[in-house]
């Protein structure tokens, strides 16, 4: 375990660095969620997360290629690449796309939120950044919040609570392993490899590894050629993936993966907006009031590791 340091508070010049690029990911994932939830129907979501990365694999290959950034990795440097691919890539994804078969995307956006807290305690164990008590009274106003706000689902849910319960589970086991890989991207050994090449070599794996648990478990690979399938399958595998998580990682890299999860604070709130657009989604004062415990306790969090 790396000694634990006090984190300084992020220079002008750093906020300005990252500004642009939490912002364009920020935007982006934001309407992932609602894109992910409309891939669910005629192709298994197994199938559809493997043809995402295969494609963006292929994207940053290309990006690799036009930028100067070399297309091999050194041998000893793929059991990681494969790792990242694997926990963010594979089961992250796997386990999303099953939550939102069980509730709403916005409300899985609002769970994953909690990213920013697995996020900061393995960067202190791991990587050596800084946490303080106001973190942890933070990140407990915001599991009061998604109490609140589970307890509202709980009681107005059309599929049931059982439902809910397994799209909670099931986003609480994705946040843990997109956790592991943000940690890993945030390492020394992460640094020394040039960002197009970690990625697409970690999306190579993570398509392979979603191909082969696909065909095991719903057969061989099936496919729809509607424009709107197609359209969002081209907008998760380039703008939501091949473009965003280099500039994540970016992120990451810059000012730590405790700060670059402040993302997941601001996509739910955008994410939640959406759902009730196109989703339906009926408030009530728990639900309200839930969302806006997490938004402020994950906020209050953040800030004490900055100040």
């Amino acid at each position: 375990m790396a000694a634990v340091v006090t984190e300084p508070p992020l220079s002008r010049a750093a906020q300005l660095r990252v500004l642009v690029p939490f912002t364009i990911v920020t935007l982006i994932w934001s309407s992932t969620w609602l894109v992910i939830r409309h891939q669910l129907g005629v192709v298994p979501p197994c199938w559809s997360i493997a043809y995402r990365f295969a494609i963006a694999a292929v994207a940053m290959f290309g990006y690799a290629l036009v930028s100067g950034a070399p297309l091999r990795l050194p041998l000893r440097e793929h059991g990681f690449a494969a790792g990242i691919g694997l926990c963010l890539f594979g089961v992250n994804f796997n386990f999303v796309y099953a939550a939102e078969q069980h509730m709403t995307s916005g409300l899985v956006a609002v769970v994953f939120a909690l990213l920013v807290v697995p996020n900061t305690v393995l960067g202190w164990l791991f990587l050596g950044h800084g946490v303080s008590r106001r973190f942890f009274a933070g990140s407990l106003v915001a599991v009061v919040g998604l109490a609140l706000l589970f307890w509202h689902e709980l009681a107005v849910a059309a599929e049931g609570s059982r439902a809910v319960m397994i799209g909670i589970g099931l986003t609480l086991v994705a946040v843990l392993f997109a956790s592991i890989a943000n940690v890993m991207q945030g390492s020394g050994r992460a640094r020394r490899l040039p960002t197009a090449t970690l990625l697409a070599w970690a999306m190579v794996y993570g398509a392979l590894g979603n191909a082969l648990f696909a065909w095991g478990t719903a057969g061989p690979p099936v496919f729809d050629a509607s424009p709107a399938y197609v359209a969002g399958l081209l907008y998760l595998g380039i703008a939501a993936s091949a473009l965003a998580f280099p500039l994540y990682l970016g992120v990451i890299q810059a000012i730590g993966p405790g700060r670059a999860a402040y993302s997941s604070v601001l996509v739910p709130v955008l994410a939640m907006t959406l759902s009730t657009l196109f989703e339906h989604y009926v408030w009530g004062w728990p639900a309200a009031a839930g969302v806006a415990l997490v938004i402020a306790g994950l906020v209050v969090a953040l800030r004490a590791r900055v100040a």
